[in-house]
């Protein structure tokens, strides 16, 4: 199958790629964006639920920083100068799933209080929601085009139909 490099390093070294670029930071970001409603409805300023959301906002965007600094030395980098990249969804699947570093450190940076010091506490909830928002809309247009044939997306690549069509699958079922 021909894929994205996006969903080839989610798919290689089964399952530990999965786990450290795919489920570490979306339970994080889920844990954050989850807490951020019963926050935001709520309005709770102390406690146990907002302890969780803090520690996964801080975790979250420190982990996700890592990770794109990793994946920017072995995969950005070697990819762009080798000039591999396999067409436009797949630059943008990769630059989505990249670009989610911006709010996770974000919701890092003003959890430890080195943004946003200055804001009321309606209005660092109102920041921290929006952070969550953006995450959720990279995260999501990462993996729409990360899950689709690049192919698609590519004016050189023709896809060859590798299915069998509809008459060779009738036949086959009588």
């Amino acid at each position: 199958m021909y894929m994205t490099h996006y969903m080839a390093l989610l798919a290689d070294n089964q399952p530990w790629n999965l786990i450290l670029f795919m489920a570490i930071p979306v339970v994080l970001a889920e844990t954050v964006a989850v807490t951020e409603l019963f926050i935001l409805f709520s309005r709770v300023r102390s406690g146990p639920l907002r302890a969780i959301n803090r520690a996964a906002s801080i975790v979250g965007g420190l982990y996700f920083s890592g990770v794109f600094v990793y994946l920017v030395q072995h995969a950005v980098l070697p990819l762009t100068l080798a000039g591999e990249w396999r067409g436009a969804a797949d630059v943008i699947a990769v630059g989505a799933y990249l670009a989610g570093v911006v709010p996770l450190l974000g919701l890092a940076l003003l959890d430890l209080g080195v943004i946003g010091r200055g804001l009321t506490e309606d209005g660092r909830l109102r920041r921290h929601a929006v952070f969550v928002a953006i995450f959720l809309v990279v995260a999501h247009v990462a993996m729409i085009f990360g899950m689709l044939d690049p192919r698609l997306l590519m004016a050189s690549e023709p896809i060859v139909q590798e299915e069998m069509d509809m008459s060779t699958m009738h036949h086959h079922q009588h």
